[in-house]
């Protein structure tokens, strides 16, 4: 029997479940800094390879200091845009990260008939990536961010696999660039034609009523 078996068998057996539940505990912990630290670190490494973007990271709604993904804002001001992301996601009894474009807010039936968003939308289903109301096209990545492999590959070779998931954004942006920023022009383009419309409904209510 090896040493590690030797410490599971300690730990399994009945009377000495109070201090496996305690370690537990502080594993748990360990993972979720492990965790926090990788999305930190892939934060700063898109942050320092591209400067069309802002980069953010995501927090999980229901649990403090848990951060879960990111994603990219465009440099101008818009509310309604495709946003790149990763972000980890439970499979099963297991987390999994997954990327791809995100509506920053739900589009418009029209918004979403723009010639821009229908290429881009073709494009990528093409190259296998799935949609649905929230993702203009979302994929499965290999990465399970809190097993045991991947945790102790990010704490011994940190480097080699933050540049594998960086890939991974980066060859999004790299490949879609042009289609990626004509989309989200049309979106912002469609959104203030919108709010123009509004305000000049407003108006000829005004003078109506006058």
């Amino acid at each position: 029997m090896n040493e590690e078996q030797a410490v599971l068998n300690f730990f399994a057996q009945k009377e000495n479940l109070s201090l496996a539940l305690s370690v537990a505990t502080q594993v748990d912990g360990t993972r979720q800094k492990l965790n926090n630290d990788f999305w930190l670190a892939l934060r700063e490494r898109i942050v320092a390879n591209t400067s069309e973007w802002r980069v953010s990271t995501t927090e999980d709604r229901n649990a403090t200091e848990c951060l879960v993904g990111l994603y990219l804002q465009p440099e101008t001001e818009q509310k309604l845009y495709l946003r790149p992301m990763l972000e980890q996601q439970y499979l099963g009894d297991t987390l999994r990260i997954y990327y791809g474009l995100m509506w920053s807010a739900t589009p418009t039936l029209e918004q979403k008939q723009l010639s821009a968003i229908k290429t881009l939308h073709n494009t990528f289903q093409e190259a296998g990536f799935k949609s649905n109301e929230s993702f203009l096209a979302w994929q499965w990545t290999p990465y399970y961010p809190r097993s045991m492999d991947f945790l102790l590959r990010f704490s011994t070779s940190a480097d080699s696999l933050l540049n594998e998931v960086l890939d991974l954004i980066q060859n999004l942006l790299v490949t879609h660039h042009d289609a990626l920023h004509f989309a989200n022009t049309a979106l912002f383009e469609s959104s203030r034609s919108a709010a123009i419309s509004v305000v000049s409904l407003d108006r000829l209510r005004v003078n109506l009523e006058r």
